[in-house]
């Protein structure tokens, strides 16, 4: 028994030893050299060297461990079909590897370029989920043909198969090309404030396989088929240019010196576009006539603000100021009166 135990660390021992050695290196350089690299990173002004590196950082030690068990596959054989079934599974285990690493590579990188965008190009789970499946089933396939199986049977089981699912997930196919027609052809993109012409509205915060999450302004979330959302009429306040019109109307009485009480109006509007940060500088306010209504002549005030919700604080503002500079100046701010007559006075 001894001497049978012996004979097997004669024989062992070395490419144990080889292997044990390469994951040591490997922890050493991820201790040290990565560190090292993580700090420079951190330095650099491009954001991609950090996704590089932390999408390798979990391998390292791996891929040493790896080649140290290549290495001493190489140098101290072992015998076949031992030697070839190792060989088959290291190099199985290192394609796997290199392709999750190349899964957290990639979608690392393609989030940072469609950040950069300026919604250029949507970043979605949707898209994310399409890229990590495209990189396994590469992964895969290279697996296979590593074994030399062949997939055209595969193919042919899969194709029939896939005929049986398309027909009994319809309507979740219909969802999912619903879901890539709205993000390729950009009609509402993560981030942007929509009005669907069913009543709902709020910020786009994710467009998923099946349905489209929309945040509303009071924090309910609302969830959305991306059939039902790509056939709807959208008013989207973010595309193209955010900033839009926002108007205000208010009366004065028909006594009224209508050019005094339009400077009035117009210096409060100028007060409140300077004062606010709500306010677009790129477009003067205005003050116009619009109506001789039943008690008052109606004027409307006009501004541009950056975004939608900055008109709420432009509204509150801009009638508060006018309420009290109207009074300081004595400009009347009439409403609709009703003379009652009751029946027993006409008797009378």
């Amino acid at each position: 028994m001894i001497l049978f135990f012996k004979l097997h660390i004669v024989k062992w021992g070395p490419l144990i030893s080889v292997i044990i050695i390469g994951i040591i290196i490997g922890w050493v350089f991820k201790r040290f050299i990565h560190s090292l690299l993580i700090t420079a990173a951190k330095k650099s002004k491009w954001e991609g060297d950090d996704i590089i590196l932390k999408a390798l950082e979990p391998q390292i030690i791996f891929w040493f461990f790896l080649a140290s068990f290549s290495f001493s596959l190489k140098y101290f054989p072992v015998a076949d079909p031992v030697g070839s079934y190792f060989s088959q599974i290291l190099m199985i285990l290192l394609i796997l590897s290199v392709t999750h690493a190349s899964s957290k590579l990639i979608l690392g990188l393609f989030n940072l370029w469609s950040h950069k965008q300026n919604k250029g190009f949507p970043s979605t789970v949707m898209f994310t989920n399409i890229m990590t499946i495209a990189i396994y089933v590469t992964g895969v396939l290279i697996i296979l043909d590593l074994l030399k199986i062949s997939i055209a049977p595969m193919l042919t089981a899969l194709g029939v198969g896939g005929l049986a699912v398309s027909l009994a997930l319809k309507d979740t196919l219909s969802d999912i090309f619903a879901g890539l027609h709205i993000l390729l052809s950009k009609k509402v993109q993560p981030g942007d404030f929509i009005h669907i012409d069913t009543g709902e509205m709020g910020y786009v915060t994710n467009i998923s396989w099946r349905n489209t999450t929309v945040l509303e302004r009071t924090n309910n979330i609302i969830h959305i088929p991306n059939t039902r959302l790509s056939s709807a009429i959208i008013k989207n306040y973010d595309s193209n240019d955010p900033s839009f019109s926002v108007k205000i109307p208010f009366g004065v009485a028909y006594s009224t010196d209508l050019d005094f009480a339009e400077s009035i109006a117009m210096e409060v509007a100028n007060n409140v576009h300077s004062k606010l940060e709500e306010t677009n500088k790129d477009y003067q306010p205005s003050v116009r006539f619009k109506l001789f209504a039943e008690s008052s002549i109606n004027m409307m005030a006009y501004f541009r603000c950056n975004k939608y919700g900055d008109q709420h604080l432009i509204i509150h503002e801009f009638i508060k100021n006018l309420h009290v500079r109207f009074g300081e100046e004595k400009i009347e701010i009439p409403f609709p009166m009703r003379t009652v007559i009751q029946r027993d006075e006409l008797i009378k």
